[in-house]
């Protein structure tokens, strides 16, 4: 499954989704957001389970103050509408997973 691109006219449907979410909020002027982008790629591609996205925190500032995000790369893992996990900062693959299955 590839990467969604988030925004303010499809968020609702993707908060919603029956799968566990993962957002990923960056910048492309963000050295640690390339250093997470990969990885977050590799996950979606490899974890069909889950609903992978990307929101771009220059495009959607509405989206980024409703979150809070005040530093990125920051990962978002929602599950049945509700966020379950937030965390900033260059996470490894293990640990990006480990939020999704709510082990972090």
């Amino acid at each position: 499954m590839s990467v969604l691109t988030v925004n303010k006219n499809n968020f609702d449907s993707v908060k919603t989704s029956s799968k566990p979410v993962l957002l990923d909020f960056y910048a492309d002027w963000c050295g640690p957001c390339r250093m997470v982008s990969p990885l977050v790629d590799e996950i979606a591609e490899e974890n069909p389970q889950y609903l992978i996205g990307k929101i771009n925190v220059d495009n959607e500032p509405e989206l980024a103050s409703a979150f809070k995000v005040t530093s990125i790369p920051t990962l978002v893992v929602i599950k049945d509408g509700k966020v379950t996990h937030q965390s900033a900062g260059v996470k490894p693959k293990e640990q990006i997973l480990a939020l999704l299955d709510g082990n972090a």
